[in-house]
């Protein structure tokens, strides 16, 4: 693999070997062969066919925020879409780049006095993370009001997917299945009052910051919720609070949460998934399933 990457895109930010634990919510993560910050549809585009051209592997990551990073890194090419975040709003839509924070979404839709997408005023990831998890809070899910999505397929053609095409399910949409990039979301919401709608989101920030451990890095909720239980009550019930391998602990204020308490690795996170799942299992006879996205290579035993 050589560097010509690099020369092929004089005006894309683009870097090589570089630590993914710079941008991942957990502060781990090994090396990107290349790592690109792409502007606009058109360097996505452009860098999807080099990279099929040159049987580059493709991989995207959001805001990273539910996800782990191995600490063998990522082959191949790596986009992060952070600098695509364009935000417009038309008459009761929103139109979102996939790079945008669903946060500033939220507060972008209460200006403009418009309902539904409260739920997600405390969700750290992107739009794009968001569609490709069906991300979702305090009973609210991005299946609600998600009403298309333009993505770019792994040929680099654009398609447009309606909300029924998109299979939505508890954390999962159809582009996990496709390997679509997702370009632009629709959000399709209602009128309302921007002071009601003010006050919920800060009453769910409220919730949030009391219960989670926000003040950590983390990967956000690493566990789906299994049917008939929370896992964070099976963590709780089976006292892993408090349960730390390396830097990485089960957090003492949400048991639904690992955190990284002291220079952890993405290796310590996955001995944690795993000490837990297993604990768990023979505790109260359920297999917790991950809802944190884990990608990339083992790292290589000296």
């Amino acid at each position: 693999m050589t560097a010509d990457i690099i020369a092929a895109f004089p005006k894309v930010k683009l870097m090589q070997n570089e630590p993914l634990s710079n941008y991942t919510n957990t502060k781990t993560g090994g090396k990107a062969d290349f790592l690109a910050f792409p502007q606009n549809l058109d360097e996505v585009q452009n860098l999807v066919r080099y990279a099929n051209d040159q049987a580059l592997p493709v991989t995207v990551i959001g805001k990273a925020s539910n996800l782990i990073v191995k600490d063998g890194g990522i082959r191949g090419l790596v986009m992060i879409l952070t600098d695509m975040n364009h935000v417009e709003v038309q008459g009761n839509d929103i139109t979102a780049e996939s790079g945008a924070s669903l946060i500033e979404v939220t507060k972008i839709a209460q200006n403009a006095s418009l309902t539904g997408l409260e739920f997600a005023a405390g969700i750290p990831g992107s739009v794009g993370g968001a569609i490709f998890m069906n991300a979702g809070a305090y009973g609210g899910e991005i299946s609600m009001v998600a009403d298309s999505v333009t993505v770019l397929t792994p040929e680099a053609k654009l398609k447009t997917i309606s909300r029924d095409e998109l299979d939505f399910g508890y954390r999962h949409s159809r582009v996990q299945e496709e390997g679509d990039i997702v370009i632009t979301a629709i959000f399709k919401l209602h009128p309302g009052n921007a002071d009601e709608i003010q006050a919920k989101m800060d009453d769910l920030n409220a919730r949030r910051s009391a219960k989670q451990p926000l003040d950590l890095p983390s990967c956000g909720s690493v566990f789906k919720r299994p049917t008939g239980y929370f896992a964070g009550k099976l963590i709780h019930d089976a006292g892993l609070q408090g349960y730390q391998f390396g830097g990485a602990q089960v957090s003492t204020k949400h048991a639904g949460f690992i955190v990284n308490v002291d220079h952890a690795t993405a290796s310590d996170y996955l001995a944690v998934i795993q000490h837990v799942q297993a604990t768990v299992l023979a505790n109260a006879g359920v297999h917790l399933e991950t809802e944190v996205r884990i990608i990339g290579e083992d790292p290589v035993q000296n």
